[in-house]
């Protein structure tokens, strides 16, 4: 499930922006524009048309746009730091030597195929060896798992345990807890188990066919009557689920239980055996994350038969290693997962799969290299001037609020002042050398990643808050809002182009990754982050009738985005969206502000007939421009809170400085009236 309990996300599934091949010093690619087109008409196929008329996504991917093109300057980046960690002598047991055995173990596919089924057989072996629901809750325990990919892989908080598990501070108090969020379910959303949709109906077809499938290639007896199984726990697993748009809103993650209280808030297990095998023995205090859900898994544990929790257990551990089994394996996964669910018909060479999966587990260590190597401190100089701008940008629209009572505003002021904005990569690394890694052994490297965050993470309990604490890896191409720590993360990989260029001016920067910071910075004043003061904890520090002005503004939002329709069967759903909306609304706002205010009072010249606010809004809408395959954009629709990329460029219909630039006027189709343009900041 997707949600902000710790993240406000910005940059998640969907891919961005467009490359300019060669990019002019405003920064803007005219080669992707249809000009023909008018901006008040169809200001997205003005920005980025005529990319999208020519762009093609390759057979290995689901879409293309700005997310990718930043990802493959990434990729290949990392690529020769690869070769150059491989063509030097290591120290046994350093971050280079790990990095280079882990790349070689995984690459290498003959023996993972000669291996076979052998390095899943302890696992296999022990779920066959449980007699009784108390060696179940124990071998769940011991499977509650830290997630290595919480916000680096589409930003979704999921897991296929039957409990996932981070650690931060509550949101009611200053103590570091560990959170339980719902699991269980390897397909994208409990709408893809619960919906009468003729296409989702031949979905749970398909995937009944590929459990049994890769239940028998895995040599277990029986596949289709297990698989049946499977599916109906899974189902009723998924039926216990809260709705994307209930958990929308991540102040709901804000319910602490006692140990104690499991019993009788969750009964159906014991729970004292299983937080001593998810080793958390002495642990008093947890965050439950949808109450109702770990209520209902609970049950589940006691009423489903135990022949089914073992075949479930089979399946998903089978099914989560699947890379770094043999390649039938593999190639099954891909088949149902990407090609079948995304659409994506071709596989991703090994190289770049490698390369995805040391930047999964060992992320940190390989971070730290890539940043020594490829991020230089006059980027990061330039990028926290500009943040340092849009906060003061963001605090003069504040202080302009005429609806704002004094009370909240001297809040939010607080708030905004002591937010940290971390730029690049973490000042202090996080320890990871309880990872081990052995040559030749790709699963086993997996599973000793996994086991490895999971402990540091639990370590975290009982000391205080790190407000530097990074939840992304400096390589990946993303941002995010962390509100319990009042605190940004802005990752090296994504300022570069096409998000920032510091050799550009200042419109296309502002405009571009401007917009990313503004948005980042605003989902601490949105509707979620207006229930966390400025120390992390969940308080009303809002006037009720300050939060009621401002709820009223977001509902004509919705209103807005509900009525966006990609497919002529399926809307937006400008509720579930309404977080990432709001904050491009406000992002792009205070981005704007502090790019005027940076010129200081002069003005851009025009450049290729384009002046500098209309580079500055043509910048942001193609940082959105995106090319998707149906299945994919319909899994965003139906279950991402973010909007896809066409629709978030149409923000600039809420700024008044957009139609100025481009003299948008009553007729055409994007005007909105001043009266409906949404003003939250």
């Amino acid at each position: 499930m997707k949600t902000r309990i710790l993240a406000a996300l910005l940059l998640c599934a969907a891919p961005f922006a467009i490359a300019a091949t060669d990019p002019a010093p405003a920064g803007i690619d005219e080669t992707a524009m249809y000009t023909s087109v008018k901006p008040g008409d169809e200001f997205y196929l003005f920005s980025n048309g005529a990319w999208l008329a020519k762009a093609e996504i390759p057979a290995d991917r689901s879409r293309i746009g700005s997310h990718t093109v930043a990802a493959d300057e990434t990729e290949r980046q990392q690529i020769a730091l690869i070769q150059k960690i491989l063509g030097a002598r290591q120290k046994p047991g350093s971050d280079e030597a790990k990095i280079g055995d882990y790349w070689r173990a995984y690459l290498d596919t003959a023996t993972i195929d000669k291996l076979g089924i052998a390095p899943l057989k302890a696992d296999l072996t022990r779920y066959a060896a449980i007699k009784d629901k108390a060696a179940l809750v124990k071998v769940l325990g011991d499977q509650t798992e830290a997630d290595l990919d919480l916000f680096n892989n589409n930003n979704d908080m999921s897991t296929e345990n039957l409990f996932g598990l981070f650690i931060t501070k509550a949101l009611k108090s200053d103590e570091v807890v560990p959170y339980l969020f719902q699991g269980g379910i390897a397909l994208p959303d409990r709408e893809y188990y619960v919906s009468a949709e003729p296409r989702m109906v031949k979905i749970r077809a398909d995937y009944l066919k590929y459990i049994a499938d890769l239940l028998r290639l895995s040599g277990l007896d029986q596949p289709e009557a297990r698989a049946a199984r499977i599916l109906a726990l899974e189902t009723k697993i998924a039926q216990a689920h809260p709705s994307k748009a209930e958990t929308a809103d991540f102040t709901q993650g804000g319910t602490l239980w006692t140990r104690a209280e499991f019993a009788a808030k969750a009964p159906g297990m014991d729970w004292d055996a299983y937080f001593t095998a998810a080793h958390m023995p002495s642990q008093q205090t947890f965050d439950v994350y949808s109450p109702g859900a770990i209520t209902g898994l609970a049950a589940l544990v006691a009423s489903e038969p135990l022949a089914a929790w073992k075949d479930w257990l089979a399946f998903h551990r089978i099914n989560t290693q699947t890379d770094v089994l043999p390649t039938k394996f593999d190639a099954l996964h891909f088949a149902f997962f990407d090609t079948n669910l995304s659409g994506t018909p071709e596989q991703k060479t090994r190289e770049k799969r490698a390369l995805a999966s040391i930047n999964s587990d060992l992320g940190m260590p390989f971070g730290k290299l890539y940043v020594r190597e490829y991020f230089p401190p006059a980027a990061k100089a330039q990028v926290e001037d500009m943040s340092a701008r849009i906060k003061q940008a963001f605090a003069r629209r504040i202080d302009a609020l005429d609806w704002m009572s004094p009370a909240t505003r001297t809040e939010a002021k607080a708030k905004l002042e002591g937010m940290v904005v971390a730029v690049g990569y973490p000042d202090v690394w996080p320890d990871t050398s309880m990872i081990i890694i052995k040559p030749g052994q790709a699963y086993a490297n997996r599973m000793s990643a996994i086991h490895g965050y999971t402990l540091q993470q639990i370590s975290k309990l009982g000391k205080p808050q790190d407000r530097g604490e990074w939840w992304m890896t400096p390589q990946l191409v993303n941002a995010v809002n962390l509100p319990v720590q009042n605190a940004l993360n802005f990752p090296a990989a994504i300022l570069q182009k096409p998000f920032f260029d510091p050799a550009a001016d200042l419109a296309s920067n502002y405009g571009a990754i401007g917009a990313v910071i503004g948005h980042e910075i605003s989902h601490s004043f949105d509707a979620s982050g207006a229930a966390v003061d400025g120390n992390g904890i969940l308080r009303d520090w809002w006037t009720k009738e300050d939060l009621a002005h401002f709820e009223a503004q977001t509902q004509a939002l919705v209103v807005q985005y509900d009525a966006y329709q990609p497919f002529p069967d399926l809307r937006l759903n400008g509720k579930l969206e309404l977080g990432e909306n709001g904050a491009d609304v406000a992002g792009l706002a205070a981005a704007y502000d502090a790019y005027r205010e940076a010129l200081g009072g002069k003005e851009l010249p025009v450049i290729d007939g384009y002046t500098g606010d209309q580079r500055f809004f043509i910048a942001f809408a193609q940082s959105w421009g995106d090319k998707t395959r149906e299945g994919a954009l319909r899994r965003q629709v139906i279950g991402n809170p973010h909007a896809p990329g066409q629709y978030r460029a149409l923000t600039v219909r809420n700024i008044d400085a957009w139609y100025k630039a481009f003299d948008i006027k009553p007729g055409d189709k994007l005007y909105l009236p001043p009266e409906k343009r949404v003003k939250l900041w």
